[in-house]
């Protein structure tokens, strides 16, 4: 790895000053393919595994291309933009350019994410301004269109000098195509544009020939040692072991728990498929584990920040999360990356294994399959170029009647798992790999085992299938939130709806043969009839009469009669 030392004549003391007080002493592969490039001048698009180092590879350039501009930043110029696909990752390179920032008191930064008032961001850069934007597609094109003090704010990137898109595979992924044309009409053709992502796909390409000027492709597949550009197969660092562990659907969680309590020192990032599942075995977890500190964060939930910075700042702990935390962050120390379920894409797989294993640490990632999803391995290894390891989880806990018992003391858990089970079956019907994950081999009855069901719900799915399960004979109406409040709702619409079945009950005529029925009916009808032929014979009337008063009028215009005539007519019309 190269030195620091070695771009000392390139670098600005308080770049400099820093980057020594991170403690970063060699760069990574791809910092050193990367900034020298940077700071001549060129626009790069850079293709590097995940964890490799690309945050820093693209701050230390660009504030430094900030720094060197001959007309100083007034206070609501912005300098540089970076774009990011989610607010998490977004937070962290904010996180990263403050640590900077501390020696360069002239530069000021602001974030452009979901979760914040756009009106108050707005405000924000009104009273502060900020040389530097760091935001997500939909927040950012948002941004651009509003205005302050009466002038448009797209006249404030015209000072631009550096565009990152960080993470543009997954920028264009996501849907963000559109949004990121928007923000690209804005902006001055005289820039640096530095393009970082993981994986290089046809649209990302497109993107390149879209958005750079003769772009310098760098691409650094190993992390530890090689030479930058070097092509390297392996998709994963070198210091990350991929583990993975087969086991029945009925017994998926009991092996979870057994694992997660042997690893009580460690710091786990536990990934689902779904929102819901995350909600349900999040609090299945906690009542489990209650000495461990259980986390939980996806694409519905409000308080994301909180929970991220937390998260970073524990020793020990565990993050249930969904895709949203499978790009580009970075949470040190975390030991092992868990899989509970496969991702629906590949390419995911070796993202959420990148959670760990980060800028040389060592880090391990474990995958459950089910016995029919075994060729999954091979699919990996073929086409993620990553083999895989036999795992041995020796303690197997015992807990599926504990959950039960859980999921009958609070109304809300027992809710949850329903909704998480049929989402789940909903997600592995629409899974990527099909003809590995198949529907029609996924055994319903020891899966809704797993997920610790009281009951089978109703859903398509189950339609006319005979279930492996033995629900548990309880009246679930009893089942009470415990939440107080939530509790006293749900009574009130029992009596509520109890008082409805009284009243009809009591109001209920006796059953009458079909004759009288069907006489009645026809009387029904009849009248109904007789309403609609006198309102229409009325209806007619009415228009007689506009007729008769109109003719009256004219012929007093025409001077064929007299007021007096006219008086005496229209009075007769009235009567």
């Amino acid at each position: 790895m190269d030195s620091w030392l070695e771009l000392q004549p390139a670098l600005s003391s308080p770049v400099l000053k820093t980057i020594q007080s991170f403690g970063y002493k060699c760069m990574t592969p791809v910092q050193a393919s990367c900034i020298p490039l940077f700071l001549s001048q060129k626009d790069v698009a850079v293709e590097a595994v995940t964890g490799s180092g690309k945050t820093i590879s693209f701050v230390v350039p660009m504030l430094e291309m900030l720094l060197k501009r001959e007309e100083p930043f007034r206070k609501h110029d912005i300098g540089a933009l970076i774009i990011t696909p989610t607010r998490e990752l977004a937070i962290q390179i904010e996180g990263v350019i403050q640590g900077f920032l501390e020696n360069m008191p002239q530069f000021t930064s602001m974030l452009l994410i979901g979760g914040n008032n756009p009106l108050a961001d707005i405000e924000k850069f009104s009273k502060q301004g900020a040389h530097i934007i760091i935001g997500t597609p939909g927040r950012t094109d948002d941004f651009m269109k509003r205005d302050v003090a009466g002038l448009p704010l797209s006249a404030s990137i015209k000072s631009l000098e550096v565009l990152i898109l960080d993470e543009a595979d997954r920028l264009l992924n996501m849907g963000f195509k559109n949004s990121l044309n928007n923000i690209l009409s804005f902006l001055p053709k005289q820039r640096r544009t530095g393009l970082f992502s993981a994986t290089q796909t046809e649209e990302v390409e497109d993107l390149i020939r879209a958005g750079l000027r003769n772009p310098v492709s760098i691409v650094v597949k190993q992390t530890l040692s090689g030479v930058a550009q070097q092509v390297w197969e392996q998709k994963t660092p070198t210091t990350l072991k991929n583990y993975y562990f087969i086991c029945n659907a009925e017994d998926k969680l009991n092996y979870l728990v057994g694992f997660l309590r042997k690893h009580k020192a460690d710091k786990i990032i536990l990934f689902f498929s779904t929102c819901t599942c995350v909600d349900y075995f999040s609090n299945i977890l906690q009542k489990l584990l209650k000495d461990r500190t259980i986390l939980s964060m996806h694409g519905k939930k409000g308080n994301r920040r909180n929970v991220f910075e937390k998260f970073i700042k524990l020793k020990s702990g565990i993050l249930m999360c969904t895709d949203v935390m499978g790009r580009g962050v970075d949470i040190p120390e975390v030991a092992w990356v868990i899989q509970y379920d496969p991702p629906s894409s590949a390419c995911n797989f070796v993202h959420r294994c990148g959670r760990t294993a980060r800028i040389g640490n060592e880090g391990s990632a474990l995958v459950f399959l089910l016995p029919s999803e075994e060729s999954y391995l091979k699919f990996i290894e073929l086409n993620q170029k990553i083999s895989l390891d036999p795992y041995s989880i020796e303690e197997k806990a015992d807990v599926m009647e504990k959950v039960k018992k859980i999921a009958l003391t609070d109304r809300a858990i027992y809710e949850k798992g329903l909704q998480a089970y049929v989402s789940f079956v909903q997600s592995y019907a629409k899974h990527e790999c099909n003809l590995i994950f198949r529907i029609k081999e996924l055994n319903l009855g020891k899966l809704a085992t797993g997920f610790g069901l009281l009951h089978l719900p109703k859903m398509p799915e189950l339609k006319n299938v005979q279930c492996d399960f033995v629900p548990t004979q309880y009246d679930y109406s009893k089942i009470s939130y415990r939440d107080k409040e939530r509790e006293k709702c749900r009574k009130r619409k029992l009596c509520d709806e109890a008082a409805n079945a009284q009243t009809k009950t009591k109001f209920k005529k006796n059953n009458e043969s079909w004759s009288k029925q069907k006489e009645k009916q026809i009387k029904k009808n009849q009248r109904k009839i007789k309403k609609v032929n006198s309102k229409r014979k009325l209806d007619e009337n009415d228009l007689n009469d506009l007729r008769n008063d109109a003719k009256l009028i004219k012929k007093l215009k025409s001077k064929k009669i007299t007021k007096e005539q006219f008086d005496a007519a229209f009075r007769t019309s009235l009567t």
